[in-house]
């Protein structure tokens, strides 16, 4: 007989996370606001991208935006210049959002006025795959500079995807990068991702992107409306 108790803590920790993330859902269909959770490593042109979306679907679709960093508000204030309805999140520290700083994020920014709530997560390919935030789609975005292996390296992060952007195309010529090996890599890990090469710079492969996740929102608000 053990003379102690085990406590497997981050199981703990998951499940309930889990359950305020599942509560978050519910909730953002009630209101009709598509959560959509940004991941990617540092540098791999997330805010940049996040322009770009927001340029093509702003007509459209009212995008409203979270920043999340550990320190400083660079990202808020560049998103801000597109007019967009946007606020910074300091994490302290952390190197992930959950579903509860999530859902303080998204009572900081505001729901009304919103159609899609991007949550632009900590630049970091291990922690914010292992958090589910609440989000109705989780997308990556794996830069050309960092490696056409980051798929194998990083397997969660491209697992819990729906989608994959491999930004910065327009240096793949001065890369040792191999974009079909890069695809296959991707859909070893998910063969049901959606995978759009594309430039944030020159704006090279938004269309499709965009187009994308515009069929996503429309679809999911179409399930919603028959649910309710």
């Amino acid at each position: 007989m053990e003379a102690f108790k085990v406590l497997e803590v981050k199981q703990s920790v998951f499940a309930a996370n889990n359950q305020e993330a599942d509560a978050l859902r519910t909730e953002l269909k009630e209101k009709g606001v598509f959560l959509l959770n940004l991941m990617s490593s540092p540098g791999a042109g997330k805010t940049t991208l996040l322009t770009r979306t927001i340029e093509a679907l702003r007509e459209e679709l009212r995008v409203g935006v979270m920043e999340a960093d550990i320190d400083s508000d660079v990202d808020a204030r560049t998103v801000s210049k597109l007019g967009a309805k946007v606020i910074q999140l300091h994490t302290g520290g952390m190197c992930h959002l959950d579903a509860a700083m999530t859902r303080q994020g998204l009572e900081g920014l505001g729901m009304d006025g919103v159609d899609i709530a991007v949550l632009e997560n900590v630049g970091n390919l291990v922690c914010p795959a292992e958090f589910d935030t609440g989000a109705v789609q989780n997308v990556a975005i794996l830069s050309v500079p960092e490696g056409d292996d980051k798929p194998l390296k990083y397997p969660l992060m491209f697992q819990v995807c729906s989608a994959v952007l491999i930004n910065k195309t327009d240096v793949l010529p001065y890369f040792d990068f191999d974009m079909e090996a890069c695809k296959r890599n991707i859909l070893a890990r998910n063969p049901k991702a959606a995978i759009f090469a594309v430039s944030a710079r020159t704006g090279e492969g938004i269309g499709a992107w965009t187009g994308w996740l515009r069929a996503q929102y429309h679809a999911w608000t179409e399930r919603k409306d028959e649910d309710g």
